[in-house]
């Protein structure tokens, strides 16, 4: 058996075996190309009527622009590049603050419980949490005891106030409470502090009660 310089059987793979070649893309021209273009014509003009020093001119300020259009490709790039991570890492300092991503609305499915998060900065002595409808009827009440502030997780069967049941809607939900201190405050579904965030495939995201929240889908932070 025939071996070729490779150790292969010649019979299938022949004497000698080529590495593949990529092709080269040709269909720009860089600044080398131009260069060399350039050159190549200077060396084979006609030496009766050579190329006047206005063309020459022209083609190396083209050759300028070429290779400052270049750079300043190369630069923007890396300019963006440099910003996006400096604005994905400047959120790390948003961390502690609160995340309001703009509506208090849940959605009830009927036959099912709603369950949903309220975050209360301060202590509650005592109040209540009012679930009301699209028209601003109040469909149904929680009631609150005592409490640290912090986040807190509640379960809306769909009941309403008169014990029948809700239907199939998107519900908004606020809090009314006082603190220990006699305070009257108010609270509501849809903001947050913070609590970490998360970098994952080019999107910023933030830890918002157990859930995490696209930076994109954040209304305000203050």
């Amino acid at each position: 058996m025939a071996i070729n310089a490779y150790g292969q059987n010649a019979a299938i793979y022949g004497t000698t075996t080529e590495v593949a070649k990529v092709a080269e893309d040709k269909t720009a021209l860089d600044t080398d190309d131009f260069m060399t273009l350039l050159l190549v014509e200077l060396q084979n003009q006609d030496p009766t009527e050579p190329m006047d020093t206005q063309t020459i001119l022209t083609q190396t300020s083209q050759l300028a622009t070429l290779e400052s259009s270049d750079s300043t490709n190369t630069a923007l790039a890396a300019l963006t590049t440099a910003l996006g991570s400096s604005n994905q890492f400047s959120s790390v300092a948003a961390i502690g603050k609160t995340a309001d991503i703009g509506s208090n609305a849940i959605v009830y499915e009927e036959g099912s419980t709603s369950s949903f998060e309220m975050y209360f900065p301060e202590d509650v002595e005592q109040g209540t949490v009012e679930i009301v409808d699209s028209t601003g009827n109040i469909i149904q009440t929680l009631p609150m005891g005592t409490n640290s502030a912090g986040i807190y997780s509640f379960d809306w069967d769909g009941s309403n106030a008169s014990g029948g049941a809700a239907s199939s809607s998107v519900y908004y939900v606020n809090a009314s409470y006082t603190d220990t201190s006699g305070n009257a405050l108010t609270t509501r579904v849809g903001a947050y502090p913070i609590e970490s965030v998360k970098f994952d495939g080019g999107t910023t995201y933030l830890k918002l009660g157990s859930s995490y929240v696209a930076l994109e889908n954040i209304k305000e932070v203050y």
